[in-house]
């Protein structure tokens, strides 16, 4: 398994990371101890999660099955753990106004101790912004994150779903405070959908975020839609009108990849891994099968031409900003 570092931390991560909101929802304990057992024994040392994945089955489920994981021993020292505040969990029948959505001081020191007591560990690797809060001073925001660090309860933050403008505020403010801000930035990015291209890509670039796509086969798109018939996500109303709507250029992507002798999910991933700002994907596996399946893409290499077609078929947003649209 290749490793790299995330971003300008000395962290060194797997080029794949493995996404856990599956586990609970659609996967069941055992499979999901299955699917981390085995990613660990492929070299996969990043694991990726956050406080509200359990959905309908409850938020912090998901971080609750890895707590248990963690509990068989010899497993929570060997992977860089990141998971993410924001989200609302306000418990039902218990009102408090600091526990739905935000980044208040209060809602990431309650939030990280949370997810920590429903890990049984001691500390998160990354500690992961879900979402910009806007009504939220970064200096309280930092505040918080620097005694989490100070304590020992965090190592590195990141962003998820920020803007450009977003990264670029957080990085000075933390710089003014003389903290080392944010390491990372986990945004949706795929052939698919290339809309951070225009300004969150080249905000990372600037400020030495790692990027770690979520989303990277576009909810299944990207994925055989065409030749497969699976569970999840591909089934349902929502995924045939957006296959309906893309159908032309989905038609055009898998011959592409048959021509290759690849599988289009390969393809979709190492497109991601040829961009030098990206460290590495989410893949969020279902099964075993699904999980051992993503290893083929680390070892596609994608020449000018290919490239190019791919470029034809997904076009991005037409660079970064502001030459995308001005001179």
């Amino acid at each position: 398994m290749q490793h790299t570092p995330l971003g300008k931390s000395g962290l060194k991560v797997s080029r794949l990371c493995l996404g856990t909101m599956n586990f609970g929802p659609m996967t069941g304990e055992a499979d999901s101890f299955a699917i981390m057992d085995k990613a660990l024994e492929l070299g996969i040392n990043f694991f990726d999660t956050a406080d509200v994945y359990g959905w309908k089955q409850g938020e912090g489920v998901t971080e609750q099955i890895l707590g248990r994981w963690f509990a068989q021993g010899e497993r929570r020292e060997r992977i860089v753990l990141a998971t993410k505040v924001y989200g609302d969990m306000e418990p039902e029948g218990r009102p408090d106004p600091n526990l739905p959505r935000g980044l208040s001081a209060r809602k990431i020191i309650l939030g990280c101790e949370a997810s920590l007591r429903r890990m049984q560990t001691d500390w998160i690797d990354i500690f992961q912004m879900h979402h910009v809060d806007r009504a939220c001073p970064w200096d309280e925001i930092w505040q918080a994150m620097e005694t989490l660090v100070r304590q020992g309860k965090i190592l590195y933050a990141g962003s998820s779903n920020f803007a450009g403008w977003d990264i670029a505020t957080a990085s000075c403010e933390a710089a003014r405070r003389h903290f080392a801000g944010l390491v990372s930035e986990q945004s949706v990015y795929s052939l698919e959908n290339r809309t951070v291209e225009l300004e969150v890509l080249p905000a990372c670039r600037h400020f030495g975020l790692g990027v770690i796509p979520w989303s990277p086969l576009a909810g299944g798109l990207l994925a055989g839609a065409l030749e497969k018939n699976d569970q999840g996500r591909r089934k349902g109303d929502i995924f045939e009108k957006r296959l309906a709507a893309k159908r032309p250029q989905v038609e055009k992507y898998e011959a592409l990849c048959k021509k290759l002798g690849e599988e289009p999910a390969d393809v979709g991933l190492g497109w991601l891994l040829h961009n030098k700002v990206v460290t590495a994907p989410i893949i969020g596996p279902r099964t075993l099968g699904q999980l051992t399946g993503s290893l083929r893409a680390l070892e596609i290499k994608l020449d000018g031409d290919t490239l190019a077609e791919l470029d034809a078929i997904w076009p991005g947003p037409g660079g970064e900003a502001p030459k995308a649209y001005a001179w």
